[in-house]
């Protein structure tokens, strides 16, 4: 019975071991590029207005960072045109911002991951070095077509054809010619692509405003837009002062972690022992620093990379947080700037009034600098020779506009996903009431909020939303007060006004009548001269040249000397009545 026993559990454990096996049949390895194709909803592909929107966001970005990067004033030409009805458009955008060698053409637009700005620790729009690389993904599982990129860059211009092994994340470039750039031409990139599974429209999430969004805080930046319908939408520079360009930087001890520790000891080629390393690899880690640091740790900082263990990377960092370090260095953010934001409201916007706060640089996770910039612009007014680049707010049925929160991340709008977004979160945590604005979603408002940072923490691959970090919400929040203070002043001070007015008007309703009667009264008849002395009285009372009111005892004392003027009249006329029905009697 036993022996039996055990040939039946023998044969179980071979069964579950041949199905073991056999589960594995299908395992694979996959490219990042197969990951993104079943998954593009995570860069942006999501809806056909967003999709073409992310389309136009990844080109335009790049050519920005380009330009600053070669100290270039950025010129851009977006053209998309409509191929059928069934929403498939050919979309160009044509740059002078130097163009690609033509050795990293293919990497560049066929390549997910691949790119110059990942591995530097430094502010930049783009930062995965997934964007022109995932269009070109985009293009080709939608309409089976390569992207055409001509790349005037230096002496010569390449126009190729390019397209991505999805499979292996490598791109398939087909070079259709090679010339020597012509003496008119200017350096620069062009892609044309055709996309399917996208669609035009003038909405709040498309195109048009996102072109208006950046040229709001790209002042540099001049812009010629064309859309379907073949309109031109022109945003032109409202300054010719490039940005500071960006210093890549070393990262701070307090921005890393235990596996960032890890990592930079054991890639190391160059440096002898850990602490080696550290000095020269980290930005204010010192020779005082590390004596200092050594006295926590149980082990010697000289020792070899080879022997540097997790169990010692964690250690450091908790040594790390106990020590006091001086901030990160602020060369590698680089905000948009108090005047040149300013010109830029002023030149979209035209608002009634506006307010622009730049916050102090600070840091977050401890090691990691930004800087956050705010404006609130008030009732913007309408230019019908700027129609195309004025109209900033979102109009309700009955005319009025509403209020609306412009979110950026350095210097690139986000108009989706706006939930989950710190700058929605610290926007929303405001008590508007406080600053006598009542109903702050119907007020014809415009927040701008920038946060610029050598890594900003978005909330997925599409970099739509920002991670809400308690201390970039805090700043935001401060910024936002300090902007809504300034416009409480101006809105009590309108108000003011109105009172003004709205008393005056009624003071003047009685000059009339007033000069008239004291007029026939008198028998003067100097109606002319009483009517234009009680008006220089009203104006003086109430300091028109300035819209300053003066006391409530003068106001009082003005309406009643009009009262007691206005009663004497009516007595009169009264008496003169009484008199005349008693001749009559």
């Amino acid at each position: 019975m036993d022996h039996k026993n055990e040939n039946n559990n023998a044969v179980n454990n071979f069964q579950k071991s041949a199905d073991i096996d056999s589960s594995f049949e299908n395992f694979r390895e996959h490219s990042v590029a197969e990951f993104f194709k079943k998954n593009k909803q995570m860069l942006g592909f999501s809806g056909k207005v967003r999709s073409l929107t992310t389309i136009i966001h990844e080109y335009v970005t790049n050519s920005l960072d380009a330009a600053e990067e070669r100290n270039i004033l950025p010129e851009i030409i977006v053209k998309i045109q409509e191929l059928e009805k069934n929403e498939r458009y050919l979309v160009t955008v044509e740059d002078n911002a130097g163009g690609i060698p033509k050795e990293f053409l293919g990497k560049a637009l066929g390549k997910i991951l691949a790119g110059t700005k990942f591995h530097r620790f430094m502010q930049a729009r783009g930062q995965q070095g997934i964007g022109a690389a995932g269009c070109t993904m985009f293009s080709y599982i939608t309409t089976g077509k390569p992207i055409k990129a001509i790349s005037k860059f230096k002496d010569y211009v390449v126009e190729a054809e390019i397209s991505i092994d999805i499979n292996q994340n490598e791109p398939i470039i087909k070079i259709l010619r090679e010339d020597a750039i012509s003496e008119n031409e200017k350096s620069g990139l062009c892609v044309i692509a055709e996309f399917a599974e996208v669609k035009y429209e003038e909405s709040s999430y498309g195109v048009l405003e996102y072109l208006k969004r950046t040229s709001l805080v790209n002042p540099h930046l001049e812009i010629l837009f064309l859309d379907p319908e073949n309109k031109k939408h022109l945003f032109p520079r409202s300054s010719n002062i490039i940005p500071k360009r960006a210093q890549e930087v070393q990262p701070h001890p307090l921005g890393l972690n235990a596996h960032d520790i890890y990592e930079l000891i054991k890639k190391d080629n160059q440096h002898r022992n850990v602490e080696s390393t550290l000095i020269n690899s980290l930005a204010r880690f010192s020779k005082a620093k590390a004596i200092e640091i050594q006295q926590m740790l149980d082990f010697d900082l000289k020792i070899r990379k080879e022997d540097f263990t997790w169990e010692h990377a964690n250690k450091l960092v908790n040594a790390i947080k106990k020590v006091k370090w001086i901030a990160p260095s602020l060369d590698s953010v680089v905000p948009i700037g108090k005047e040149q934001l300013e010109k830029a409201i002023l030149n979209i916007l035209n608002p009634q009034h506006y307010a622009i706060t730049e916050r102090e640089p600070k840091v977050y996770r401890g090691g990691i600098p930004f800087v956050v910039e705010c404006a609130i612009a008030y009732a913007n007014i309408q230019d019908n020779n700027k129609k195309d680049l004025v109209d900033a707010t979102t109009q309700t049925k009955n005319g009025q506009k509403k209020a609306e929160v412009m979110r950026f991340a350095n210097r690139v709008p986000l108009l989706f996903d706006a939930g989950n977004c710190a700058i929605t979160e610290a926007v929303k945590s405001i008590d508007w009431k406080r600053y006598n604005i009542d109903n702050f979603e119907e007020q014809p408002i415009t927040v701008i909020v920038n946060v610029s940072s050598v890594f900003i923490p978005y909330t997925g691959a599409g970099k739509q939303s920002i991670s809400a970090e308690e201390e970039i919400v805090n700043e935001i929040r401060f910024a936002l007060m300090e902007n809504a203070r300034n416009l409480q002043r101006f809105l009590s001070g309108r108000r003011r006004e109105q009172e003004i007015l709205s008393k005056k008007k009624v003071l003047y309703r009685y000059v009339e009548q007033l000069a008239k009667d004291i007029s026939e009264l008198s028998g003067k008849n100097n109606y002319n001269e009483l009517k234009k002395k009680l008006e220089e009285l009203i104006e003086k009372r109430y300091l028109q040249s300035n819209n300053v009111e003066l006391s409530e005892e003068e106001i009082m004392e003005i309406e009643k000397e009009l009262e007691r003027t206005e009663n004497q009249s009516e007595v009169k006329k009264q008496k003169k009545l009484f008199d005349e029905e008693s001749i009559e009697e």
